[in-house]
């Protein structure tokens, strides 16, 4: 029923530092650490499973803390690199209400000493940086609208490869933080 409105409610990932994912994902991203679940693992040790609010309590970013489960050590966390991928591929997108919003993040996070990659898409605008996972996350505002036309694209590319390149992002900046 497309009249239903679905929403995300979590995603959850592992992590191998959740010190330093604490630090992201509350002091810069904003996300507030609102519930922790402590529990045994089906397949033997236990693990802690965090979860961060993003903007009310149906939308959360989750992470696993893993201990002393069986053949569980030394994991890669970048989803990226450990499906074998370039590391854009897989990455998570937090939407801003405006471009105000998007420049403050943007500000925070080279403030953190983080670099920034900044991208006009022509239809939605991004920054992105990497967390402590090692994964590219990403800030986004959608700019433009949806056609009737870019539906029809969308729908012919599920089962043709012959179709133009999209154009080009109108902008890509990188920026450096000042103390880096």
């Amino acid at each position: 029923d497309r009249e239903k409105q679905m929403s995300y409610h979590h995603l959850a990932l592992a992590c191998s530092d959740i010190a330093k994912i604490h630090r992201f994902y509350e002091d810069l991203m904003g996300f507030e650490l609102v519930k922790v679940e402590i529990g045994p693992v089906p397949t033997g040790g236990w693990a802690k499973h965090f979860f961060y609010r993003m903007e009310n309590d149906s939308c959360f970013i989750a992470f696993w803390e893993l201990h002393e489960v069986p053949g569980v050590g030394g994991f890669e966390t970048n989803l990226s690199k450990a499906a074998g991928l370039p590391d854009h591929i897989n990455h998570v997108s937090f939407g801003v209400a405006d471009m105000s919003e998007l420049q403050q993040r943007r500000q925070r996070w080279l403030d953190a000493g983080l670099e920034v990659l900044e991208i006009d898409h022509n239809w939605c605008y991004s920054i992105y940086t990497k967390d402590p996972n090692d994964n590219l996350v990403e800030f986004c505002l959608t700019t433009g609208k949806f056609t009737q036309s870019d539906r029809e694209r969308a729908l012919a590319a599920l089962d043709r490869d012959d179709l133009p390149y999209s154009t080009p992002p109108a902008a890509v900046d990188r920026h450096r933080p000042a103390s880096g």
